[in-house]
């Protein structure tokens, strides 16, 4: 684990005790620091090691702590703690600033941090995935892989990859990225902002906290972006999807929404010094996230997708531009009672398949638009797919829902969709 001098005889608050929160109490406790902590659930209090006291900072004077740790997924804008630590004149962070607060006393290292709205993932995991093609140590972590504190040091010369998630950059103070990346930004979490302006704000931080002589990779294919890249100090490299051309050759790196990540990704790793040639390599390698654009197999010549992430028709729409005679499947929980983002694309579907609650009311939407069958479990969507596609064909699992209805989470219907395909 990464553990800090910095932290040693320190007092500390954690709230929130899931993978991230237990992660940092340990590194904390490691590195001689004096750790209360609590969670709701009394399975995860369990967990806590000896010596940490279980119990809930609300129901004590926080004066004198150095800090409350928080989870970001505590709504900082509505959960009581924000004012509680506030009258205690005690700071609020996450383990991103903590990770931050130690880098003085790591190895040395270089940092990317990745944001944006979307292809955050897609982009980290390239980006960190070329990295380590071209012989360099490398780490995932932030909003992907394991918890940063939870893992071992890299060794001089490494580079740690943070995807940020705006609630993890609100809650960071200090993190002085030597590349940071903002990939676009579009409405959302505005439950949690001052309406999208704040939400662009936070955005904006990430480049606030950066040196002079860093360097600020920004797509700037949206007014938002374009207006925080106005107020670059440091390098600024715009990058946009148009700079990408043939993506043929990195077979898991398909659809216009993945130019996007790829730009953003060459600029990134050409600014670590990166060659050309070890970029190609990467990409061409790149093995793709789970559930997200993931390509299962190819049998008797159709090819079975795994979207399983895709949880909005905004999110499924690069996917149905991806690729040409589609099968889709769909549905789930919808979070919307249309199809709007997808229709430009209904050209490439060669037949639709309905699953979940949304079923019947997708099945009405695309009646008359292209070929509708309700098979209503996803099982049964996959059979009758495989049945009707011919060679060519791609058969694509991209719900534009939410999985609550018939599974317990995106990753559960994905791989109950990737066991089906694998026994076919």
């Amino acid at each position: 684990m990464i553990t800090s001098p910095a932290f040693a005889g320190r007092r500390y608050a954690v709230l929130g005790l899931a993978r991230s929160g237990l992660a940092t109490v340990a590194a904390l406790v490691a590195s001689g620091a004096e750790v209360l902590a609590w969670d709701n659930r009394e399975e995860a209090r369990a967990l806590l090691p000896a010596g940490v006291e279980a119990a809930d900072p609300l129901s004590r004077d926080l004066t004198g702590f150095d800090a409350v740790v928080v989870s970001p997924g505590v709504p900082l804008n509505r959960h009581p703690i924000a004012a509680h630590a506030r009258q205690a004149g005690v700071p609020v962070l996450g383990d991103i600033e903590l990770f931050a607060q130690a880098r003085a006393a790591l190895p040395a290292h270089r940092v990317v941090g990745i944001t944006g709205t979307n292809g955050k993932s897609t982009t980290t995991a390239l980006i960190h995935h070329i990295l380590v093609t071209a012989g360099l140590p490398a780490m995932l972590g932030g909003n992907i892989g394991l918890p940063i504190l939870g893992q071992d040091p890299l060794p001089a010369g490494g580079v740690y990859v943070l995807e940020l998630s705006s609630y993890q950059i609100d809650l960071t103070m200090s993190l002085d990225c030597d590349v940071a990346v903002l990939l676009n930004i579009t409405p959302d979490h505005l439950d949690r902002y001052d309406g999208f302006a704040g939400y662009v704000a936070s955005k904006a931080r990430l480049f606030q906290m950066q040196s002079p002589g860093q360097v600020a990779v920004i797509a700037t294919e949206d007014d938002e972006t374009q207006a925080i890249a106005s107020t670059i100090t440091t390098e600024l490299r715009e990058v946009n999807s148009r700079q990408v051309g043939d993506q043929s050759a990195w077979p898991t790196l398909q659809g216009p929404h993945n130019a996007q990540n790829i730009a953003a990704a060459i600029a990134a790793a050409d600014a670590l010094g990166i060659s050309p040639e070890a970029i190609e390599q990467g990409l061409r390698s790149y093995p793709g996230l789970p559930h997200r654009m993931e390509r299962v197999r190819t049998l008797g010549g159709v090819l079975y997708v795994n979207d399983s992430k895709a949880t909005n028709p905004a999110s499924t729409a690069p996917a149905l531009a991806a690729y040409d005679h589609i099968h889709w499947i769909l549905g789930g929980q919808a979070k919307t009672d249309e199809l709007d983002a997808c229709l430009p694309n209904l050209g490439h579907v060669r037949a639709a398949y309905t699953i979940g609650e949304a079923g019947p009311m997708f099945a009405q939407l695309l009646r008359g638009r292209v070929p509708v069958t309700e098979s209503h479990v996803l099982t049964r969507a996959v059979h009758d797919a495989a049945d009707a596609a011919q060679p060519g064909d791609t058969v694509l699992l991209s719900p534009a829902c939410a999985s609550f209805d018939q599974f317990t989470d995106y990753e559960a219907r994905g791989a109950a969709f990737r066991a089906v395909v694998e026994a076919l």
